[in-house]
């Protein structure tokens, strides 16, 4: 709704209006716009009105003041004009009104004691300081004065007076001894508001001489020291004794023991007093008592109740405060010392007075010409203060008039103002405690409209919230605001937007489409002027995706979700926080774009998780728990109580469940006289109980532990209960699962499960084992055994029954009567084999056999049923023989007929029937022989397609592996494909038995085929299998290539007949390809049965075949061959296992490859030097290697030579290096060093350079490296044949 009002219905609206515009003109109006408005001062900065200053530092006597044009400054000094140009220690800082006195060089601060007053003037008017009132600090010594030792009697009460100098502002005042340290202070003893120390009663340990007062001056930093005031306690056990040594013994004496008092107010004195402060101080209230015991003070107000949330209590109660006190405050405040004899009150009247306080202080007003006005001061006070008012500093009694202004006591109203009427009015209210002054100009402006927003300025709010575009404006009179949507927009109105008085627009509710420019106009009757504002309105952010409440167990993972949509122009930040504050500085906390996940949750995790997103226009958040859960703690404090033979109560407390309810408890028992350290169940019961009563048993040593369930698991065992001990008993049960069975056709073998040690009921547990024929009218056979659970009766019948039962008993009784259960004695093989076995062909892969029963008697034991063994005794459509592998089928029980599946048709089979009992198989039936008729022929055993011409193709086919019968004839049927795949008309052949190939003829040139072909016998057809091939093109198309050219290559490529040769950690793997040529082909393998991935190899060339090494021995492997570049085109698998890991032999050296290589180069070098020696004899002399590699330009090694049998030299790359410039051979045929890169003396071998011409080709072979040369010529004699061996050597 609009908030317009017209100038002329609200004058004081327009004034308030206008006086809050100018005063807010320091801030935040711009510059420019102080810098061209008039301004009357205002005072912005000065001191305090009663100013206490350092007398040994400069005094600044503050005060600062702004306007337009800038105000100038001048002072008084106690209500005269204060000239500091005639002062050379004072001086103004510039443009300031601040005073500088300087003491510091020489100037005495009391000179300058007084009252000061500041005016700031300019042409529009004057604005004055308070007073303010100079003092300098003082603190002065204590007066010399002469302390008398202080003698008091034990249980009297001491007050130790300070009475510091006066000084200004007052001291602080504090106790302390010679060593600088606080005197302490307690109910007992304690300093007054005063200071002075008081004693309520005083004790032996109070004997001191260094009670020192001290009074410290803040204000000039200093400290006085009062003389140490000393004090002697006397003790009534002392002084009996000093008067004791002065008396006679006839004397009576004997001073009185200490006594106790009732309380004495020591301060203040007498029954009531009064106490005035004034308002808004703190209120300080002292009551100190003397006594014995020593008094405890207690403060009341009469009437009342003392303030709530400002009353304090000091000094242990002996100092009330009220802080910011009011009129309300006032009245009679008690205080109550009391001890056990007795009590002492003291009442205090407070009246509170008040200094001046303002109501309505007096505001700057800013008029337009011909405008009205009001300046009001209200103050208040106790007394009422008194108002005064001032024009420029000067009464308005006698200030200039003004026909605009008129005084009303605390008002002054102005109508019809003008420029001229501008001026600074001051307010002064003050009573006998005090004085208020407040400044209030009246600046008369004329000033045409100015809009202070920023032009073209961006707002940018969330969609469904407000926007509010700024027009802060400023005029003389006050402007009228309209606002415009669009550059030629008709003027807003209506209830969808809010007009503010300082020219803001609200938009309560902005939409996408109030996205826009707005225009603000201000106009008055000196002008007009406009703005324009830009608005966007953003998609807000919102949480699509919240975190959700989460239960994890402790040491697990959870994760919250916060995913987002914002606005794309904005970017958003997300915090998380854990309980309202920052997540825990740990690394197991990992906050990601959108989540937050936190590893093995711990129990301090457990709290509200709070995903927080932040644009720079709006913010959302989201919470969930986490819940962290745990398997409970185990229970504790176990106690055993009702204690009875057969029953016991346990109790116990349980643990900490864990965020988790407990289930159930699980009660454990140990026994420790039969099975220490082993716990048995002994019953649960529901988790809301902790208590059970349990059944016992006797003879066993019992204790009990608890353990708690939840829905997580289960707690740790608690600790165990204390033990208890049942007494013996007699069993209360016999042994379970009594058996009867023989092993032998002569014998029965009772058994029987052994009590437990705690089902002994007591010592000397034994087993009374009785049996006796069933259906025999015998007596009943007894043993009593002990520590086992077997035995055996020999010499029975085979295969009868017997009545068996098995009693427990101990040292103190029988077990009750046990239950008789029915055994058999042993069994033996059946004696006769089933008859009558008929066999009856159903079809050609089963058949049904049917035998007779064999007679019970001749069982000879459980009857268990029956086999059938059958064999394949030969294929009737093949003679070859093979071996004979026989089938059984057992059926259970008492039948006579059975099946026999998986026959192979066309086959010839035996078979016979046995009976089977619990001791083994029967004889067997005569076999019986039976043949199945023909079936169906298996797929052919292959079909190759070769030979392909322009119009023929020739098949190549081999017989069905499983004929199972006799073939008639072949099936081929054959189609053309064209190229899109589609399949032409059918054409079948029929071919004889007989045939294993036929030629294709009149066949259509460079056409793709497809074959179906199959066998087919009396019974019908069987399973076929396809091939495609392809006819070659005519001679104008692509000739038939040279190689290969009798194989029709397949439409598909493909890889069969993958093999493989396994070794310990070798494979040979081996295939046969069907496809274009140049197929380059990988190997894949790895361990069968494993889901790791394929190993892949790849195969050099296009050889069909591949070594894998670095095998497992012992391990089967999965292997299969692709070629590349053909998705999905690969082999079938094959399986290949290596051999098993061998131990290592020990290998003959002399059988090894390397040692016989070692031994021929070894044979090789000595013969090599022999023949140096035979030529060197032969010779004599000596040539030098260059001479030899010249004569050879070929570096590579030369044949032996036919006509001297020397050998070629040898040389690598190393050894083409160009000998150095003046290295040729000198006339004596030696070789230098340097000549010779190879020589044994550049190897360190041989002596003085010996064996230079071979020596360097021995050098070469034995792989030496090339040297650098030396310098100097050396030469020596070639040594003899047995010397150059042991060199060598």
């Amino acid at each position: 709704m609009m908030k317009k009002k017209s100038l002329c219905a609200s004058r004081a609206s327009l004034v308030l209006f206008l006086c809050q515009m100018i005063s807010s003109l320091d801030v935040p109006l711009d510059s420019k716009l102080l810098e061209e408005l008039s301004q009357p001062p205002t005072i912005t900065q000065q001191s305090p009105k009663d100013y206490i200053v350092d007398p040994r530092e400069n005094i600044v006597i503050q005060c600062e003041a702004k306007g337009k044009p800038p105000p100038s400054f001048s002072w008084t000094r106690n209500g005269t004009h204060f000239d500091i140009d005639k002062d050379a220690q004072v001086t103004m800082k510039p443009n300031s009104g601040t005073l500088v006195i300087n003491i510091m060089n020489g100037g005495k601060a009391e000179a300058y004691e007084g009252v000061y007053q500041c005016t700031a003037r300019n042409e529009r008017g004057a604005a004055i300081s308070n007073n303010i009132v100079i003092r300098p600090s003082r603190s002065p010594l204590w007066t010399k004065e002469k302390l008398e030792p202080n003698h008091v009697r034990e249980g009297d009460s001491l007050v130790l007076h300070c009475r510091p100098p006066v000084g200004l502002p007052p001291p602080i005042i504090f106790w302390m001894d010679n060593a600088f340290q606080r005197l302490p202070q307690s109910e007992r003893v304690s300093q007054g508001l005063n200071g002075d120390l008081y004693f309520s009663n005083v004790q032996p340990e109070d004997t001191r001489e260094d009670y020192i007062c001290y009074a410290r001056f803040n204000h000039t930093q200093t400290i006085q020291q009062k003389q140490p005031i000393s004090v002697k306690v006397f003790s009534m056990d002392s002084l009996n004794d000093t008067i004791a040594a002065n008396l006679s013994d006839t004397d009576i004496y004997g001073a009185k023991p200490v006594t106790e008092r009732q309380p004495v107010l020591l301060t203040p004195t007498g029954s009531t007093s009064t106490k005035v402060e004034l308002r808004g101080n703190v209120l300080l209230l002292e009551c100190i008592a003397a006594g014995l015991p020593t008094p405890v003070i207690r403060w009341i107000k009469e009437g009342g109740e003392l303030p709530a949330n400002r009353t304090f209590f000091e000094n242990f109660k002996k100092t009330l405060k009220i802080t910011d006190v009011s009129e309300a405050d006032s009245g009679n405040y008690k205080c109550i010392a009391r001890n056990t004899l007795g009590s002492a009150h003291h009442v205090i009247s407070v009246t509170v007075k008040a200094a001046p306080y303002w109501i309505t202080a007096p505001r700057n007003l800013v008029l337009s010409p011909g405008e009205h006005g009001n300046l009001i001061c209200r103050a208040n006070g106790n007394p009422k203060p008194d108002i005064s008012w001032l024009a420029n500093g000067v009464p308005i009694a006698i200030a200039p008039e003004d026909p605009s202004r008129k005084v009303d006591g605390d008002t002054i109203i102005f109508s019809h103002v003008q420029e001229r009427s501008s001026a600074v009015y001051q307010c002064n209210a003050s009573n006998e405690y005090g004085y208020l002054l407040a400044n209030a100009f009246v600046n008369v402006l004329a000033e045409p409209p100015r809009i202070l927003t920023p032009a073209n300025k961006l707002y940018q709010v969330i969609a469904d919230s407000p926007a509010l575009l700024d027009c802060a404006y400023f005029g003389s009179p006050k402007p009228e605001i309209e606002w415009f949507k669009g550059v030629k927009g008709s003027i807003l109105r209506g209830n969808e937007y809010v007009f503010h008085d300082n020219g803001t627009l609200e938009i309560p509710v902005a939409q996408k489409d109030s996205t826009g420019t707005y225009t603000c106009v201000a106009r008055n009757e000196l002008g007009k002027t406009q703005n324009e504002v830009q608005l966007e309105v953003k998609d807000p952010t919102m949480i699509i995706k919240q975190p959700e409440y989460k239960v994890i167990q402790r040491y697990g993972q959870v994760s919250f979700e916060c995913i987002i949509k914002h606005d794309s122009t904005l970017s958003p930040t997300v915090i998380w926080l854990k309980d309202n504050d920052e997540l825990p500085d740990d690394e197991r906390f990992l906050v990601g774009k959108d989540n937050l996940t936190i590893m093995n949750v711990t129990d301090k995790d457990d709290g509200t998780y709070t995903c927080i997103v932040n644009t720079t226009l709006d913010s959302v958040s989201a919470s969930a728990v986490l819940t962290v859960v745990a398997r409970p703690n185990p229970p504790f404090d176990l106690e055993l109580t009702g204690q009875l033979e057969r029953s016991i109560e346990l109790s116990w407390i349980p643990g900490d469940e864990n965020n988790s309810p407990i289930t159930s408890f699980v009660i454990e028992y140990e026994d420790g006289l039969h099975e220490p350290g082993v716990w048995h169940y002994q019953t649960e019961v529901p988790g809301t109980q902790t208590t059970v009563q349990l059944k016992l048993s006797p003879y066993v040593n019992y204790s009990f532990r608890v353990i708690a369930v939840n829905e997580i698991g289960r707690s740790q065992p608690s600790e165990p209960s204390e033990q208890y001990l049942t007494k013996s008993a007699s069993p209360d049960e016999n042994p379970s699962n009594v058996q009867g069975i023989g092993s032998e056709p002569d014998n029965l073998v009772i058994t029987w499960e052994s009590l437990k040690g705690f089902q002994s009921n007591g010592p000397g547990l034994q087993y009374k084992v009785s049996w006796r024929q069933k259906d025999v009218d015998d007596e009943w056979t007894s043993v009593i055994v002990a520590n086992v659970s077997k035995y055996i009766v020999s010499g029975t019948p085979t295969f009868v029954p017997y009545e068996i039962k098995v009693q427990a008993l101990n040292d103190l009784g029988y077990a009750p009567e046990p239950s008789v259960v029915i055994g058999h004695s042993g069994e033996d093989l059946p004696m006769v084999a089933p008859g009558n076995v008929q066999v009856f062909v159903i079809n050609s892969t089963l058949a049904k056999v049917h035998w007779d029963p064999v007679p019970l008697k001749t069982v000879r034991g459980h009857l268990q049923g029956y086999k059938v063994y059958y064999w394949k005794v030969q294929s009737l459509s093949r003679r070859s023989r093979r071996h004979v592998e026989k089938k059984i089928l057992t059926f259970r029980g008492n039948k006579t007929v059975g099946m026999l599946p998986g026959l192979e048709p066309y086959s010839s089979y035996k078979l016979n029937v046995r009976v089977v009992n619990g001791k083994g198989e029967g004889p067997a039936s005569p076999d019986k022989l039976f043949r199945t008729p023909e079936g169906v022929p298996g797929s052919p055993s292959f079909l190759k397609i070769t030979n392909p011409t322009l119009d023929s193709l020739t098949l190549e086919w081999g017989s069905p592996t499983h004929p199972n019968g006799v073939l008639t004839s072949y099936i081929l049927k054959f189609q053309p494909i064209n190229n899109t795949h589609e399949l032409g008309p059918l054409v079948e052949i029929r071919i004889p038995a007989n045939e294993s190939s036929l030629i294709l003829k009149n066949l259509n040139y460079s056409t793709r085929y497809k074959f179906y072909f199959n066998a087919q016998t009396s019974v019908g057809s069987g399973n076929q299998i396809t091939e495609e091939a392809v006819t070659i093109m005519d001679e104008a198309g692509i000739l038939r290539p040279a190689v290969g050219a009798g194989k029709v290559q397949p439409l598909y490529p493909r890889i069969r007949n993958v093999t493989t040769a396994a070794a310990e950690t070798y494979a040979n793997i081996s295939w046969e390809y069907e496809g274009p040529d140049h197929a380059n082909f990988y190997v894949e393998y790895g361990v069968a049965g494993s889901k790791e991935d394929w190993k892949k190899e790849i195969v050099n060339g296009s050889r069909s075949f591949f070594v894998l090494k670095g095998l497992t021995p012992g391990t089967t492997y999965k292997v299969r061959v692709g070629a590349e570049g053909l998705s999905g085109f690969r082999s079938s698998e094959d399986v290949f296992e290596t051999g098993p890991a061998m131990a290592s032999r020990q290998v003959d050296i002399a059988t090894q490859g390397w040692f016989i290589g070692l031994m021929c180069a070894v044979a090789l070098l000595i013969l090599i030097l022999l023949i140096v020696c035979f030529i060197r004899r032969n010779k004599g002399g000596k040539y030098p290697v260059k001479e030899k590699e010249d004569a050879h330009a070929d570096p590579e090694i030369q044949p032996m030579k036919e006509d001297d049998g020397t050998f070629g030299e040898y040389s690598d790359a190393e050894d083409h290096k160009p000998l150095k410039k003046g290295s040729r051979t000198p006339s004596d045929r030696t070789v230098k060093k340097e000549d010779s890169d190879d020589s044994l003396v550049d190897y360190g071998e041989g002596v003085n350079g010996q064996f230079n011409e071979d020596g360097s080709f021995i050098g070469q072979y034995s792989g030496k490296k090339e040297k650098e040369p030396a310098e100097g010529n050396e030469s020596s004699e070639a040594p003899s044949p047995v010397n150059a061996m042991n060199s060598f050597v």
